[in-house]
């Protein structure tokens, strides 16, 4: 009985995990893009956990696994993971309302593609409601054309609906920043750019260690 207790808890999927004093919610393995430098093609999670998911947690999973911790110890609650976060959008808005109604700070990390993801759905109103209180979208490239190039979308107007979305949750009143990836392809400053004509904040990330290695060994152009 013991060694198959022991073993569930090895199997069983990551759902939330811990850094920066900050609690990440890992929703799905499923994204809009496929970014050649994306932490999804050279491992299989992050800070030394595995976030590949054998199935997608369920709203009633999520709230129940949070519900266990001490929620008030983390700076904030943020919707991220291993994958787009917003192609489960109702599983966001109910979570992010249930964590509001505990008095924490959310923020969604995303791609951007919200409303590409969920046509016919005021994305930006709905989060509004929800309260979300702040969006970090990863915009990493200054041009339609590197984007399509780097990050290789689903859709092919996702550059001008990050665009958008950043632009539509700034003047919603979301506090908002783009994101970029420190790598020789993209243009930092052209993108800091960018993010100002937005008025949004503006962060630059650094690439995996087992990413770096392999853009040096096989470089994206």
């Amino acid at each position: 009985m013991v060694i198959r207790n022991v073993r569930s808890l090895i199997l069983m999927d990551t759902i939330y995990y811990e850094a920066h004093n900050n609690l990440y919610l890992n929703l799905t393995n499923r994204c809009s893009a496929d970014c050649v430098f994306c932490i999804r093609n050279f491992a299989d999670g992050v800070y030394g956990y595995n976030l590949r998911l054998s199935k997608e947690p369920s709203t009633e999973e999520i709230i129940g696994a949070l519900k266990g911790l001490d929620l008030s110890k983390y700076r904030e609650i943020v919707f991220t993971g291993l994958g787009e976060p917003t192609l489960r959008f109702d599983v966001v808005l109910t979570v992010t309302r249930w964590l509001k109604n505990q008095g924490l700070k959310v923020r969604l990390d995303t791609n951007g593609h919200a409303a590409l993801i969920n046509p016919g759905l005021d994305v930006v109103a709905e989060l509004k409601s929800a309260g979300m209180d702040s969006i970090s979208v990863s915009l990493n490239a200054e041009s339609e054309d590197k984007y399509n190039k780097l990050c290789r979308p689903a859709n092919k107007n996702a550059y001008k609906a990050i665009l958008d979305f950043v632009r539509r949750a700034k003047e919603a009143g979301i506090s908002s920043r783009v994101t970029v990836v420190k790598v020789p392809e993209i243009d930092l400053e052209k993108c800091r750019e960018v993010s100002e004509r937005l008025g949004s904040e503006f962060h630059v990330r650094t690439l995996s260690g087992a990413a770096s290695t392999d853009i040096r060994e096989n470089p994206m152009n």
